[in-house]
């Protein structure tokens, strides 16, 4: 995973220091919060739904609500804006980067390391899961609200949903540039209109201020216990989009996320989440959907017409840091290279991965027309979300410990107390695999299968190149062929290896086929740091081998964008220029052959050597010119 890397607080334009501190953080309202500014549509819906058998009273309603509220408050704003935006990897947030940091924090204990890998590509599979339902129950919910205003326009609210979740994924390839100047805007909008109509209902019974005694909620679970504990599994939708705190930071930074959050989202969800208690409390006849039930009857379809939009934000939030997420998983070698498109010149942030694109869609389709509610939709949510939760906390417990270097006493009560809230709500969520919880489980089991057996794999064959490097290194093998004159060629010849003590199968078979060695040689090793950017002044490292041969070191950070040639183009030392002109690139390309009693079980060699064989386009990942790239095959046992 590369060098330790640190956790010092950003100072370089994530908006620490920024005088654009308005700006961010109106663009942080747009982008941050629209999965957890939405989950008022159905939360108290799924949690009054008459299959958990929680009976609609007073007592139960004062004390669901006090859950909520102090579940927002202990949750979100302590644990995830007051503590875990503290740990982040030279600026940037994310499962993927909290796995970087943690694993490098102990890269002399490899055993532990192992073991931290593996439990953080469990929780970025999870993530794959909540970014299939997110979309899905959110627009179903949004537009579930025709039902409020006619309730024969039922029919209606799949085939309108389907319809507005094709169009957001079909134009995901143009990029968010455009539309995304709205996002902010929107969302100023949307909490402003819940917070006001959360107050208009609590004015009409404001016995309901008296959930914000935390005592309420305690009474509520002690009196009920288990109908307590299998509400939680409903109580927790109200945190869905936490991660997203976390996973955003690198795009705006603490200061606005926590402003934003503290000055606007959290109170307006506050509000609200009161406001339908009150309704519920005035007139429980509106439980069905207590929601658009706050509102006059003039104002709903305004409000689904608002809400849509505001699904549709909370939906693209989700699909954008998932093609981030696959980028980083990609960089830090838990998935094969796949095609990314740049959707803006301007913003390096802004990706498109057409592949995990059209899985996605394909996923959030089968959930709509499997589930068909988003009250059936909420007993498959909250396993994906309170499982990254759970693996976000524990990571954090590493990061404080061994990172931040904190005695024990102070890392355990840091993170010991979140750990088991959200064990709890994990525990609680998972008396609902039978009924739609096994769908996220299902999906987050392929996707860490994918990872698990990718990332395995390419060690395995990183092992094999040097266990063959130890057999004939590299500068032996050139010394030797060196002194057999081969015939020199004029040019630039780039190996690409992965190992830079192994003598690459390009060179072999091209020495072999063409009989020709270039005037200039360069073995390149890519290596991916586990921090999120590297400085141009690290990116090249250069060492020479022998007469015209050289080897080539490009560091990238896991978010940084990888380009080849425009790297190259850019290094300059009077050793070594590289005219692109004059260059000709060579690609091994390795068909594995699985073989029983290796490292992984036979399956997961097939199905390695299945994807390496279908992997992405290696030349397009790096942006090599086609016209000068040569691919040269070989075959590796595992």
């Amino acid at each position: 995973m590369g060098h330790p890397a640190t956790a010092a607080p950003a100072k370089n334009g994530h908006g620490e220091t920024s005088p654009a501190l308005p700006a961010l953080a109106l663009a942080a309202l747009g982008v941050v919060y629209g999965d957890i500014g939405t989950s008022p549509l159905y939360t108290l819906a799924t949690v009054f739904d008459p299959s958990n058998g929680l009976t609609l009273n007073a007592f139960n309603i004062v004390g669901i609500v006090s859950l909520i509220f102090w579940s927002l408050m202990i949750v979100v704003s302590l644990k995830y804006v007051v503590l875990i935006l503290r740990a982040n990897n030279h600026g940037e947030g994310g499962i993927m980067a909290l796995l970087a940091l943690a694993a490098s924090s102990i890269v002399s204990r490899p055993r532990l390391r192992r073991g931290l890998l593996v439990v953080g590509v469990m929780g970025a599979a999870l993530f794959f899961g909540d970014s299939v339902i997110t979309p899905a129950i959110s627009v179903l919910s949004a537009v579930e609200g025709l039902e409020v205003v006619e309730p024969a326009l039922k029919t209606y609210v799949i085939p309108v949903t389907l319809a507005a979740l094709v169009i957001l994924f079909v134009t995901q390839k143009h990029g968010t540039g455009g539309i995304g100047a709205v996002f902010g805007p929107v969302m100023v909008l949307w909490f402003v209109v819940i917070g006001v109509a959360g107050v208009a209902n609590i004015m009409a019974a404001p016995v309901v201020l008296y959930a914000l005694n935390p005592l309420e909620g305690l009474r509520f679970c002690m009196h009920h216990r288990w109908l307590a504990f299998v509400a939680l599994g409903a109580v927790v939708l109200s945190l869905t989009g936490a991660e997203a705190l976390y996973a955003d930071m690198g795009h705006f930074g603490k200061r606005p996320i926590r402003l934003t959050w503290f000055g606007v989202v959290f109170p307006a969800l506050a509000l609200n989440y009161l406001g339908q208690g009150a309704l519920l409390l005035a007139n429980p006849g509106a439980v069905q959907n207590p929601f658009y039930r706050l509102f006059p009857q003039w104002a709903i379809v305004p409000m689904i017409v608002l809400a849509t939009i505001a699904t549709v934000i909370a939906s693209q939030a989700v699909i954008s840091g998932t093609y981030s997420m696959t980028m980083q998983a990609m960089q830090l070698s838990f998935l094969p290279r796949m095609n990314i498109v740049h959707t803006s010149e301007r913003e390096i942030g802004q990706i498109y991965v057409p592949g995990i694109n059209w899985i996605l869609l394909i996923a959030v389709v089968a959930a709509v027309l499997g589930f068909r509610s988003s009250t059936a939709l909420g007993s498959a949510y909250g396993i994906a979300v309170t499982g990254t939760m759970l693996i976000t906390t524990f990571l954090t417990f590493f990061v404080v410990r061994y990172a931040w270097r904190y005695n024990w006493l102070v890392c355990l009560l840091s993170t010991a107390f979140f750990f088991v809230i959200d064990a709890l709500f994990f525990s609680a969520n998972l008396l609902k695999i039978v009924d739609g919880g096994w769908f996220p489980l299902v999906i987050g089991a392929i996707v860490f299968s994918v990872m698990a057996t990718w990332g395995r794999g390419w060690e395995m064959m990183l092992a094999e190149a040097r266990v063959r490097a130890g057999k004939t290194p590299l500068k032996p093998y050139l010394t030797s062929l060196l002194e057999k004159s081969p015939t020199r060629v004029g040019g630039t010849a780039i190996f690409l290896t992965p190992n830079v003590e192994a003598v690459p199968h390009a060179l072999v078979n091209n020495l072999r086929h063409n009989r020709v060695l270039h005037e200039r040689t360069v073995f390149l090793s890519v290596i991916t740091k586990s921090v999120p950017w590297v400085a141009e002044s690290e990116r090249v490292q250069i060492e020479p081998l022998c007469a015209g041969c050289w080897h080539a070191t490009v560091n990238y950070g896991f978010k940084d964008e990888v380009d080849l040639p425009r790297t190259l183009a850019a290094y300059r030392a009077p050793e070594l220029a590289f005219d692109l002109e004059d260059t000709s690139w060579f690609l091994s390309r390795a068909d594995v052959v699985p073989k029983r009693g290796h490292g992984m079980a036979l399956w997961r060699e097939r199905l390695f050597a299945v994807m390496l064989h279908n992997v992405g386009n290696i030349a397009a990942f790096f942006k090599l010119p086609a016209n000068r790239v040569i691919e040269v095959g070989a075959r590796v046992e595992i």
